[in-house]
């Protein structure tokens, strides 16, 4: 199941110079580049993908045929080797993004790199300063937050329509089990539901209340079948002035992607938090609204906000730092469904 697959209407177009566009090579393969990535930055009004690689010359030419792309590469050397390339897109499984990255940006390529960044946090804050040392753009893609209603969001819970905050649940499960070479059941490449999809609840705490977890306390169904990783998790993280996310995540379960913000007075209802329909719904004591959001092609948003930081354009919203933050979460959720403990931050 690919559930990163949806289909947008193109974003507005913004005032920019048309003429001027980044140059994307994309180091892989996979269906979430194939399917969402490529495509939005096709669609996008700052980018073009120039070029793709594989590892092997043969499946590089059938992706690029089919998507348009001018060239293809028999490896990520190649494509890292061409002038012509501004940035660089890693959608490779998890274990390699440090790696590619850091090459990536030794070559002087600006780097998106598919969520999470890295395994950990000691390995996130190693591209990070890779970045800097380089003097290039690193962004970790969490496409979702690039679509302008969680702005809409913010704004609704700063403004105090639905009160104080109490706390955020969030879900996103899906169901694969069946497919037991799927490289998210392979552990040491940094498979399992937290770091596949946990990841989206996670981030999505972080932004809505401007904070970091304190603590982890997470309980995994820890799976033999799928080389012991956790297939589902439920957990709390804990978060300053009492306030916590609660959520679960799962690759063996029905597919769900929630996320509600509970206030004192009223809530808001996020029945497609991350993919699909943007719509949402905010409680109050007068009854239920409706917040209809346009359709807008996150992976598309993604991009434009990409270019537009590399170009200084716009100030960078989510630095390498907050991806550093956001693995120090995951790390301790890990680390509690593993050693089945609370664990502090």
């Amino acid at each position: 199941m690919d559930y990163t697959r949806d289909e947008f209407i193109l974003p507005k177009k913004v005032a920019i110079d048309l003429t001027r566009k980044l140059r994307w090579g994309v180091v892989g393969c996979a269906g979430i580049a194939v399917h969402s990535v490529i495509p939005g930055i096709k669609q996008s009004a700052t980018g073009e993908v120039t070029a793709i690689a594989s590892r092997g010359i043969a499946k590089a030419e059938e992706t690029a045929a089919k998507l348009g792309i001018p060239k293809a590469y028999g490896s990520y050397e190649e494509i890292l080797a061409d002038q012509e390339i501004d940035a660089i897109y890693i959608p490779l499984p998890n274990h390699l993004h440090m790696e590619w990255s850091i090459r990536a940006m030794e070559a002087g390529k600006h780097v998106l790199c598919e969520k999470p960044i890295a395994l950990n946090a000691e390995e996130a804050q190693r591209m990070a300063d890779a970045a800097a040392k380089h003097g290039v753009h690193l962004a970790e893609a969490f496409m979702y937050r690039h679509h302008p209603r969680y702005e809409e969001i913010k704004a609704i819970i700063a403004s105090g329509e639905i009160g104080d905050l109490r706390g955020i649940h969030g879900a996103f499960t899906f169901n694969n089990a069946g497919d037991s070479g799927n490289v998210r059941y392979r552990r040491e490449w940094g498979g399992g539901s937290l770091y596949d999809v946990g990841c989206y609840p996670i981030s999505a705490a972080r932004l809505i209340l401007d904070a970091e977890p304190e603590a982890a306390t997470v309980h995994a169904l820890i799976s033999p079948e799928h080389d012991n990783v956790d297939m589902m998790a439920s957990g709390i993280l804990e978060f300053p002035n009492s306030v916590a996310l609660t959520f679960d995540c799962g690759m063996w379960a029905d597919f769900r992607n929630t996320l509600e913000i509970l206030g004192t007075s009223g809530r808001i209802e996020i029945p497609n938090a991350f993919v699909n329909d943007p719509t949402f719904y905010v409680h109050t004591k007068d009854g239920k609204r409706e917040v209809k959001q346009p359709a807008l092609n996150q992976y598309a948003l993604q991009a434009d906000a990409f270019a537009r930081s590399v170009w200084e354009e716009e100030a960078v919203k989510f630095t390498p730092a907050d991806a550093v933050a956001n693995m120090k979460a995951i790390d301790a959720c890990l680390e509690s469904a593993y050693s089945r403990t609370r664990v502090t931050l």
